[in-house]
């Protein structure tokens, strides 16, 4: 992957959307009016994989580790680390200077309780706790990890933007249970949360954090310094795409996370504005059914989807025949990266069969259980592939409960493990960074741990066997071969379907005052 690829990568994410901030000034501060993808519904960015979540966190909190624009992991909050015992025992340092927003000290401890409470919710967490025979804090300023065996990727783990991310919070903070959401937005990051102006459906407002000591170095992707000159961030929920595109062509608001395809070519026309693609590898699209519940909790069901799926209706849905605006063919792992691999993919890619996919569905032993689809009517992508699902699962004789909420309450009810008598779900669509799936360390929709993966809770024994084989491949070469076997593997156990790669643009206003490189985005940077 370029480097090109990389910085434009970095703009997947909502903060991105700082990176050429047109500043406009109230009383003397420098203000970003921002519109994100959705509603900023969960505040805790350990309890959900949600982006806008996530990108909340990116401005809030800190990380151990940062990941440059070479995909390289460096220290963040730490100095550094040292290794011993053949890479089983890893020692890792605070940097001076580190004070939560509360105005109290970083602690070792504070990094410790947020390294559990972390590898709880994430997959590549999961595995490293696994490994760890010992987390402790040596002292106020070191963190040491005794493991079982040795694990090189444990920075990678520490370090890595996908969602969700290893946030560090204050011990009192981090001692909540990993399924219950934290009481305060408490970081140490160089924004701060602004409880008391939020408006929930409306407005979240950061401040500049002025106590923030910004690391030495060059500024890349999500590592080096973070420095503020932002004095204030204001994202703007605006659920209806019309109201957005006029409040960005008058200037009202000064960048636009994603904005429909359908409405690219007006902002096009206007002179004021610029428009790029978000992530050069794309965001992936994903029908995920519930494991867990009838009917998806039947394999042979969820199998019987694949004949009649056409990865160009979702995708069309979403982009239409935007120049560029999608790929089909896709399976398990980002196109164009090392992984990517045709193995398995003639099920999606043989000739469609609508009556094929009835008869499988007949054959399956289904007894016309409802499937309950959600919907999120405010997140127009998300609506179009769940419009498509719901036709297609129909057509092929599954019966369909579609229920449109906003994107926020679907959150909160993918949580849900009951049966759909009782609330729970059965399908739903959404997309992911190709930046998350591109191996199966970052890929957690390919966790099959039962309860302990993502929603969904997929069970597959060969799928997690396949995935430590991976972790502990010695080569490249190995880990290519591996992810093949897997990607085979997946198309029998479907814990997701693959529907397709998207590239996203993005639109914002060109009277800015300079573009920072790569993730000084995120924090408010301007040049010139």
């Amino acid at each position: 992957m370029t480097r090109r690829m990389a910085l434009s990568g970095a703009s997947a994410f909502a903060a991105s959307a700082l990176a050429a901030p047109r500043l406009s000034r109230a009383q003397g501060a420098s203000v970003l009016r921002f519109v994100p993808q959705s509603d900023l519904a969960v505040l805790d960015p350990i309890l959900t994989a949600a982006y806008v979540t996530r990108n909340h966190g990116m401005l809030v909190f800190d990380t151990l580790y940062g990941m440059d624009a070479d995909f390289r992991i460096q220290p963040q909050m730490l100095a550094g680390h040292t290794t011993q015992a053949d890479g089983r025992v890893w020692t890792l340092t605070l940097r001076d200077g580190l004070l939560w927003h509360d105005g109290t000290q970083v602690l070792a401890r504070d990094c410790v309780a947020s390294i559990r409470r972390w590898g709880v919710r994430d997959a590549l967490g999961q595995t490293l706790l696994a490994l760890t025979d010992e987390l402790v804090a040596v002292d106020d300023k070191t963190i040491r990890f005794r493991l079982r065996q040795a694990f090189p990727l444990l920075p990678y783990a520490l370090g890595k933007p996908g969602s969700p991310a290893c946030f560090m919070m204050p011990e009192r903070l981090a001692a909540t249970d990993a399924f219950k959401p934290v009481t305060e937005m408490v970081g140490s990051g160089p924004f701060r949360f602004n409880a008391a102006e939020r408006m929930a459906g409306a407005r979240v407002v950061y401040d500049r954090n002025p106590a923030y000591v910004a690391r030495d170095g060059v500024s890349s992707f999500t590592a080096g310094p973070k420095h503020a000159y932002l004095d204030r961030v204001e994202w703007h929920v605006l659920p209806d795409p019309s109201t957005a595109a006029a409040a960005l062509r008058a200037g009202e608001v000064d960048w636009w996370e994603a904005p429909g395809f359908d409405l690219l070519p007006l902002l096009a026309r206007s002179q004021d504005i610029r428009i790029e693609i978000m992530d050069a590898t794309g965001f992936i699209g994903s029908m995920r059914m519930n494991h867990l519940q009838p009917p998806f909790s039947n394999p042979t069901l969820r199998r019987a989807v694949l004949p009649a799926l056409r990865q160009a209706d979702f995708m069309t849905a979403v982009a239409g025949d935007f120049p560029d605006g999608w790929r089909q063919h896709v399976g398990f792992f980002c196109p164009g990266t090392p992984m990517a691999s045709d193995a398995g993919m003639d099920v999606l890619t043989s000739p469609r069969d609508l009556d094929r996919a009835r008869r499988a569905v007949a054959e399956s032993g289904y007894s016309g259980e409802p499937a309950v689809l959600l919907a999120p009517s405010d997140f127009p992508n998300l609506k179009a592939l769940a419009d498509i699902g719901a036709d297609l699962l129909t057509r092929i004789g599954i019966k369909v409960d579609y229920q449109a909420l906003d994107w926020g309450s679907a959150l909160q009810r993918l949580a849900k493990t009951e049966p759909v008598e009782q609330g729970g779900w059965s399908v739903f669509h959404t997309f992911w960074s190709g930046l998350d799936q591109m191996n199966p360390a970052v890929n957690a929709s390919l966790r099959a741990n039962g309860r302990d993966a993502g929603r969904g809770w997929p069970t597959s024994a060969a799928l997690e066997g396949l995935r430590d084989r991976w972790l502990r491949a010695p080569d490249e070469a190995q880990q290519v071969s591996i992810a093949a076997e897997m990607q085979r593997q997946a198309f029998q156990d479907l814990p997701y379907i693959p529907l397709g790669q998207l590239m996203q643009r993005t639109a914002y206003r060109r009277d800015v005052t300079g573009v920072p490189e790569g993730f000084t985005a995120f924090w408010g940077v301007k040049r010139g």
